[in-house]
């Protein structure tokens, strides 16, 4: 009798254990935002600019299904990318949420700047990209088979360090001429014409600029040369360019911080950057002669304009909408490169898989980032270059909705 309820005892003992280490398991989280200070170097435990723990009502990142209509379970794969930082704070939160819906996939995205996550996906280094400025004719002479597949929409702010005063707006032609170097104050007739009643201090501009290569600057140059052919003739556009002015910046992070730290400053930066620090996040004025506050009405109106004809690709510029009487003229899709053959089947199909979930599922953490989500035709092209993704000849992904 005393050996049996001793094995009785030990059973139920046993059985407290592991439900104080189930509890344990689910009790985790964690909460940050992209700061100034925050590092670029994100892993797959979302070490980086971005992991916060879903609000109610959001999606908890526990459904999602695989081509076959299964769970992800099944996956196991080691992926690396690197590239924008644009979407690095998205980019975090869809990774550390796909944790829970396939605990075998590892993913490593970091967050190096457009240009050189599209070197690095180039020469191999990476299995994926992520970049705000597509690749060129020749950069993909060099790797013919990339598949662009665009994840969300997003606004590049034009972000200023001037206390006391918060609600500045610019029009396109004042904008080009403070980058420029031609408007140096602060109380300069340019930025008084479009801010009036205003009280602009006697004060110097300190442009930043983004140093490294990036799609962050390609949008801004792009926005900046459909609006000033001064810009055009003498600067131009892409993700690195000669610029007249300023001191530099390395990433989104890089660039915020240096507007912080320096009154007088104007910079431009991803919208998440800005709100995240603080910063102004002023109105610009569109082809429609409208001053439109970037956000995710204005940036998904601003694309829309656009759906009628997009290319084949999927690669286009939507920076200053001819048409939209609320679109935000400094935005853009960014993409994540993937190759159209594979020699890996297993991080072939992780990551189609991963990039549907994201495209689906993740829609609610884009919206919670201040991204605008895909509108549905362009999801729809996103998945279907998806399916062209093959190892051997054979394709590795079919969408659920097939």
């Amino acid at each position: 009798m005393i050996a049996q309820s001793g094995k009785r005892l030990g059973a139920l003992i046993a059985l407290l254990m592991v439900a104080v280490l189930v509890l344990l398991a689910c009790g985790g989280g964690s909460d940050s935002t992209p700061t100034a200070a925050g590092g670029d170097g994100a892993t797959s435990t979302a070490i980086g600019e971005a992991s916060t723990s879903a609000p109610a009502g959001s999606p908890t990142g526990t459904g999602g299904s695989t081509s076959d209509g299964g769970a992800h379970s099944d996956l196991q794969a080691n992926l690396t990318g690197s590239g924008a930082s644009f979407p690095d704070p998205l980019y975090q939160r869809w990774i550390e949420e796909y944790k829970s819906v396939a605990p075998g996939v590892t993913i490593n995205y970091q967050s190096v700047g457009s240009g050189q996550g599209k070197n690095d996906f180039i020469s191999g280094v990476t299995d994926f990209g992520g970049t705000d400025a597509y690749m060129t004719d020749e950069e993909l002479a060099e790797a013919p088979d990339t598949l662009h597949i665009p994840t969300v929409l997003g606004a590049v702010t034009v972000t200023y360090n001037l206390p006391g005063v918060d609600d500045l707006r610019f029009s396109g032609p004042t904008l080009a001429g403070i980058f420029l170097g031609q408007i140096t104050t602060w109380n300069d007739p340019a930025i008084a014409a479009d801010n009036p009643g205003v009280e602009l201090p006697d004060q110097p501009i300190t442009v930043v600029y983004r140093s490294d290569g990036s799609g962050t600057t390609a949008i801004f140059t792009d926005y900046l040369s459909k609006v000033s052919e001064e810009w055009a003739s003498q600067v131009g556009s892409g993700t690195a360019v000669q610029w007249p002015v300023g001191i530099g910046a390395e990433k989104n992070p890089g660039v915020t911080a240096a507007v912080q730290q320096t009154p007088g400053a104007i910079g431009y930066v991803e919208l998440i950057y800005a709100l995240a620090n603080d910063l102004p996040a002023p109105a610009i004025k569109n082809a429609a002669g409208n001053y439109v506050t970037p956000s995710l009405e204005s940036v998904s109106e601003a694309a829309a304009g656009f759906l009628a004809d997009l290319p084949d690709d999927l690669r286009v510029s939507i920076t200053n909408p001819p048409e939209g009487e609320n679109a935000y003229p400094i935005a853009g899709f960014t993409w994540i490169l993937v190759r159209g053959q594979y020699d890996d089947e297993a991080k072939a199909r992780a990551l189609t898989e991963f990039l549907y979930w994201a495209l689906t599922e993740g829609d609610g953490y884009a919206e919670e980032l201040h991204y605008a989500p895909l509108p549905d035709p362009v999801k729809e092209l996103a998945i279907q270059k998806l399916e062209q993704v093959t190892v051997g000849g054979t394709p590795v992904f079919t969408s659920p909705a097939q």
